[in-house]
């Protein structure tokens, strides 16, 4: 509980940290917005397709012109992973290739790395992760965003002496939104198109949000960074609330929907018939944990922390998630202390493309959130073969797949793709 110290005393010494920021979107704007009041703490280099937008993105959230003229712009990551004013990079343009690409050339440089990149980590994060140890430099997941927070809490339960049953994040889910393309998603957050647009909200995003995707991706992320494991037949997203966490989230051998211990799990803040879930937890983070003995089990009870009907699982739970304006926590971490805040270390999970409808020999992929596929989160041993949502992207099918079916890796022409042959590699 010292970052902020030894942050302004290293401001204060003439040696701040210097973070590069790759990607000037929503994430990497809510970052910038801070900075300008973290001592210790300095953007050197942006680097985004379009400078000027990076730029305007500085201004949007308070920027100085002065502080906006002390920061090189660059339209290449790699470029920017390479200067020798940038001690941290943050990668946070959200495409998976770019992600590991921008990673690789940080690595190669020295530098340490901060992946807000979900998409990346979820796909091949544990070999980055070694290749950073390889470099002698830190592989980070970025503080704000939930698998990063939910990493924290079972590190919390574990250090603590409890066992870790379930870990996860809420969201707004039906079954039938993993259907929806971007063409639909805006009733399902009460806007109209001309509302998104006028907000500057890309549809697709959104939409990965809303069809499963990102939740996949996010739980998937988690299993890797914990040691969890993924529902063998994919995220059940059980309706529940924060006073039912120790009640739902518990195997179902004891009258629960857990398939067993040690899972991650999605929850919905949305009854089957749409109903809303009293006192959800859509915007937060939770972990559910099994005392080890009776003695811990009567502790419980004598402070107070409500539990099951068996008195042994309790849950913990965070109501808010604030991405990018905690995001400072993982570049401090990884530059002041050389620890990440979470970071893959196995594949225990992948992200499955499924047929949003009957797709046709010859139709091109449009990834994430788009009108082809979404992304369902399985254990790797069963979906080795599974094309990942991270590869789903400007690739032909070379065969007819019906709607619903999972989507294998021969089902779509690749060429020469760098990101294949290492999500190769991370499942072997």
């Amino acid at each position: 509980m010292n970052l902020s110290r030894l942050a302004a005393e290293a401001g204060a010494k003439g040696a701040p940290v210097r973070a590069g920021l790759i990607g000037a979107g929503k994430f990497g704007s809510m970052f910038l917005g801070q900075v300008p009041t973290i001592a210790g703490l300095e953007v050197t280099a942006i680097a985004d397709l379009s400078p000027d937008r990076a730029r305007a993105a500085c201004r949007a959230v308070g920027w100085d012109e002065a502080r906006v003229a002390s920061v090189a712009f660059e339209e290449d990551g790699a470029a920017l992973a390479a200067r020798d004013d940038v001690d941290v990079v943050i990668e946070a343009t959200g495409n998976p290739r770019a992600g590991i690409t921008h990673a690789q050339a940080a690595f190669r440089a020295g530098k340490h790395v901060v992946m807000v990149n979900v998409e990346a980590d979820a796909m091949v994060g544990p070999l980055l992760a070694q290749q950073a140890q390889s470099a002698g430099v830190c592989y980070s997941m970025a503080y704000g965003d939930q698998p990063a927070l939910v990493s924290e809490m079972v590190d919390w339960a574990r250090a603590t002496g409890f066992h870790v049953t379930a870990a996860g994040k809420g969201t707004k889910y039906l079954p039938a939104y993993h259907a929806v393309t971007p063409d639909g998603v805006w009733a399902h957050y009460g806007l109209s198109p001309q509302e998104a647009q006028a907000a500057g909200m890309n549809p697709q995003m959104f939409n990965s949000f809303l069809d499963g995707t990102k939740s996949a991706i996010e739980m998937v992320a988690i299993a890797n960074a914990c040691g969890l494991d993924v529902p063998d037949e994919g995220l059940g997203f059980p309706p529940c609330g924060v006073d039912d966490l120790a009640h739902v989230l518990r195997p179902r051998d004891l009258g629960g929907q857990l398939q067993a211990r040690g899972m991650v799990e999605t929850i919905s803040s949305l009854e089957r018939d749409g109903r809303p879930v009293f006192r959800d937890l859509r915007w937060g983070v939770y972990v559910v944990l099994e005392a080890p003995n009776d003695y811990a089990a009567a502790c419980f009870r004598q402070y107070g922390l409500p539990t099951d009907d068996t008195g042994r699982f309790a849950a913990m739970y965070k109501p808010f998630h604030l991405i990018g304006l905690e995001l400072s926590m993982s570049v401090l971490s990884v530059a002041l202390r050389r620890e990440p805040t979470g970071s893959a270390r196995e594949m225990r999970g992948t992200v499955a493309s499924v047929a949003k409808r009957d797709l046709r020999a010859g139709e091109v992929l449009d990834g994430e959130g788009g009108y082809t596929v979404w992304g369902k989160a399985l254990p790797v041993t069963r979906a080795r073969d599974a094309l990942p949502i991270g590869l789903a992207h400007g690739v032909a099918l070379v065969r007819d797949v019906p709607a619903g079916a999972m989507l294998r890796l021969d089902d779509v022409a690749f060429g020469d793709d760098p990101a294949l042959t290492l999500y190769r590699a991370a499942i072997a």
